[in-house]
């Protein structure tokens, strides 16, 4: 039995997937050999990063999302996007679980107020998966809406308005 299991993997070209340390998963096993086809010759890794990159974006498309995060991480965000030379971090408020073929993800937000929360949660759901599956080929087994805060109108205004009532 072990040699003829044996002779079965070795002669299916299933493509196979492995993990590395580095948080990269390798989407196809490659074959070596000049007699493969080109389309096989070699294997296709995606990094952690960049499915929470490409998930970030999906969720920020999305109109009603206002921010992307937890109270502390926008705080940062906010400090690094003011710093001379500092990228938006597009990956805030995303984490991820890459497994050989499929990921989860979780997103935090921080939706506009009015917007109705149920229907924007399934919005994101949707752009999420639809943009990760297409981009990258993992399967997406589920995304996990949390909503951290409410953005209200009012909060735009400056410190002095606030303190109109007083003079």
């Amino acid at each position: 039995m072990t040699t003829q299991t044996a002779t079965v993997a070795k002669s299916a070209s299933v493509p196979q997937s492995t993990k590395s340390e580095q948080g990269t998963t390798a989407l196809t096993g490659g074959a070596t050999g000049a007699h493969e086809p080109a389309a096989t010759r070699g294997r296709t890794s995606i990094a952690d990063v960049v499915v929470v990159k490409i998930a970030g974006s999906a969720a920020r498309e999305i109109p009603g999302v206002h921010d992307m995060g937890g109270g502390l991480s926008r705080t940062l965000g906010a400090v690094r996007d003011r710093v001379p030379g500092g990228r938006p971090n597009v990956g805030r408020g995303v984490k991820v679980e890459v497994g050989e073929r499929q990921t989860a993800i979780d997103v935090d937000l921080v939706v506009e107020y009015g917007v109705a929360i149920a229907d924007l949660a399934r919005d994101v759901r949707e752009n999420v998966i639809a943009a990760v599956e297409r981009v990258t080929g993992l399967e997406v087994v589920e995304v996990n809406v949390t909503v951290n805060d409410v953005h209200l109108p009012d909060e735009d205004g400056d410190a002095a308005s606030a303190d109109s009532r007083v003079e």
